[in-house]
C-alpha cells in the first residue's frame, strides 16, 4: 500500500511539473511570433500599448491643406521625435535656416501627417527618402500642395534633414536624411532646415536591400506608392522600416530642456 502511494505521488507530481512546463511553453508560442515577424507587419501590436484615440490625427485635417492649422508659424527652435520600426529619432529645427521648410514641418507632424510613412527609399551612403502618406486619398491632396524655396542657408551634410523636391517652389511632403556629405545638393536649391540630434544610429539601420527605386533599382515605384499607398509597399516590400509616430515640441531656446507644448 505504501508503495502504491509513492508512486501515486510520483505520478502526481510528475503530472503537475508536465502541466506547468506545457503552460510555460504555450505562452512562449503565442509570443514568439511578434518577435520573428518583420515589424511592417504588426504596427497594431506595436502601437497598442500607448495608444491614445485624442492623438490620432483628423482625417478630414489631413484632407484639407487648407485648413487653418497648416498654416501656422513653427517656433524659433523646435524638436520632432519620430518613433519608428528600428527605435527613437529626435529631430531639431532651426527655423532660420528654411523657414518656409521649417514651417511646413512644424506643421504636418503635429497633425500626424507622417504617422505610419515608409522610409521607401534607402540609398547607403546617400539618403533616406520618406513622406509620401500611406492612405492615396491624403497623398493625392497634397502632391501639389507645395511651399515657396527658402535660400539655402545650411549644407546637406550628414544628419541634416531637407525637403525633396521636382524643382523650384516645388516642395510638398517628401522629406530625406543625408547619411553622409551631400553638399553637391547645396547649389541645387535644397535647403535643411534641421538636423537629428538624437538616433542618426537609428537611421543607419534603416532597411535599405532594396535599394534605388524603379527604374534605376528594384526599390518601389513613387507613382505606385502615390496611387496606392502603404497596402503597395506592404505586399511588394515588406521588410520596408516606417514612422510609428512623429510628434513634436517647442525648446524655449536652442540650449534649454524640451517643452513639449504640442505633443499628444
Amino acid at each position: 500500500m505504501a508503495r502504491f502511494e509513492k508512486i501515486n505521488r510520483f505520478r502526481w507530481v510528475t503530472f503537475v511539473l508536465v502541466g506547468l512546463l506545457s503552460a510555460t511553453t504555450s505562452v512562449l508560442a503565442e509570443e514568439e511570433p511578434a518577435d520573428t515577424q518583420p515589424a511592417e507587419t504588426q504596427p497594431d501590436q506595436d502601437d497598442a500599448p500607448e495608444s491614445d484615440p485624442e492623438s490620432a490625427p483628423d482625417k478630414s485635417v489631413l484632407l484639407d491643406p487648407s485648413h487653418e492649422s497648416w498654416s501656422r508659424q513653427a517656433p524659433d527652435v523646435y524638436q520632432v521625435k519620430f518613433r519608428t520600426t528600428k527605435g527613437d529619432v529626435v529631430i531639431e529645427v532651426t527655423r532660420e535656416w528654411a523657414p518656409n521648410g521649417a514651417d511646413r514641418f512644424y506643421n504636418l507632424a503635429d497633425n500626424g501627417f507622417y504617422d505610419g510613412c515608409k522610409f521607401f527609399r534607402v540609398v547607403e551612403g546617400f539618403m533616406a527618402q520618406f513622406g509620401v502618406n500611406g492612405d492615396p486619398e491624403v497623398s493625392a491632396v497634397w502632391r501639389n500642395a507645395s511651399i515657396k524655396d527658402d535660400p539655402n542657408t545650411q549644407s546637406n551634410t550628414r544628419g541634416r534633414i531637407t525637403f525633396a523636391m521636382r524643382g523650384p517652389d516645388t516642395r510638398t511632403t517628401q522629406l530625406f536624411i543625408s547619411f553622409g556629405d551631400n553638399s553637391f545638393l547645396d547649389p541645387q536649391g535644397f535647403s535643411p532646415f534641421g538636423e537629428i540630434v538624437e538616433g542618426m544610429d537609428v537611421i543607419d539601420q534603416l532597411y535599405a536591400d532594396y535599394g534605388e527605386g524603379t527604374p534605376r533599382g528594384r526599390g518601389p515605384d513613387q507613382g505606385r506608392i502615390q496611387q496606392e499607398g502603404n497596402a503597395y509597399l506592404d505586399a511588394e516590400f515588406p521588410e520596408l522600416d516606417h514612422i510609428i509616430t512623429a510628434r513634436g515640441g517647442v525648446m524655449k531656446t536652442e540650449r534649454e530642456p524640451l517643452i513639449c507644448s504640442i505633443c499628444r
